[in-house]
């Protein structure tokens, strides 16, 4: 390999590497992944959009040489000929290969998706208008239920007070899990349906009524991570997010405790009042 073809290689790795790094905190592309499956899709979504803009610039690259130098105005004339059986599986197989090539790795990604075995934590989640509902069914956690609302204000929403920075994006509970853990998400639907979607984890799977279907995800960085109801599901559609606060496993233990104990709480309190109605 000659010095000239070893610089342009260079150079397009350098690029490929700046362009990347930054597209990751453009505000326009995926957000920055937190989870292997997250970093393979945003990985292939990088290179499916370079792969568009090679065969953008070859193909009218072509054409627009074509026309410029083979105009009428130059004295060019129209040649008469005959299709090129050569040229015809040429223009077929580079195609065919693109495909397989970009394929390959997407196929492999869309498999390990969907391997929710041996996770450690398994967590319920049913949409309702307009709302989700969460109930952790096995590992630390189990037993805890809450439902999951927009807790953005009316005043915020009417135009009527400053919008926050996660404006339409914050709940009153949210979905709590331990770093380093592979956390299986059941999706079900009560009414409609609805889509359970969070970019950062590379989730997102449609939650349909009178079916379950699952995904995963395991994050090794505490932090918040948001998203959304992804399907149109009515009129409040749009104030239905989704938060995920991946916690250290101490922190997560004792938010397991607190949530227990509440829960506890409740059901004591509960028992009481009914004693006294049936007293009454």
């Amino acid at each position: 390999m000659n010095g000239s073809k070893l610089m342009a290689m260079l150079s397009g790795l350098v690029a490929f590497g700046f362009y990347s790094g930054a597209a990751m905190s453009s505000k326009y592309n995926l957000p920055e992944p937190q989870t292997p499956i997250a970093q393979q899709i945003y990985d292939q979504h990088i290179l499916a959009l370079w792969i568009c803009l090679v065969i953008f610039i070859g193909v009218f690259g072509v054409m627009g040489y074509s026309i410029v130098k083979h105009r009428k105005s130059v004295g060019y004339k129209a040649a008469n000929f005959h299709h090129s059986t050569i040229v015809e599986i040429i223009w077929t197989a580079i195609p065919v290969l693109i495909l397989v090539g970009m394929s390959w790795p997407a196929t492999k990604t869309v498999i390990e998706m969907k391997d929710t075995s041996e996770s450690d934590i398994t967590i319920k989640a049913t949409g309702y208008q307009w709302m989700w509902g969460y109930d952790y069914i096995q590992g630390e956690g189990e037993g805890i239920s809450f439902y999951s609302q927009l807790s953005t204000s009316q005043d915020q929403i009417r135009n009527q007070a400053p919008k926050g920075e996660e404006y339409l994006l914050e709940v009153n509970n949210r979905v709590v899990v331990p770093v380093g853990k592979k956390i299986r998400i059941l999706m079900t639907a009560n009414d409609v349906i609805h889509a359970w979607w969070v970019p950062a984890l590379g989730v997102k799977q449609d939650a349909i009524p009178g079916y379950i279907r699952d995904a995963w995800f395991s994050v090794e960085k505490p932090g918040v991570y948001r998203g959304q109801c992804a399907e149109l599901c009515g009129k409040e559609h749009g104030f239905m997010p989704i938060v995920v606060e991946v916690m250290e496993q101490e922190k997560y233990s004792q938010w397991v405790a607190d949530k227990q104990k509440s829960a506890s709480a409740g059901i004591i309190n509960t028992a009481l009042v009914a004693s006294s109605s049936n007293k009454n």
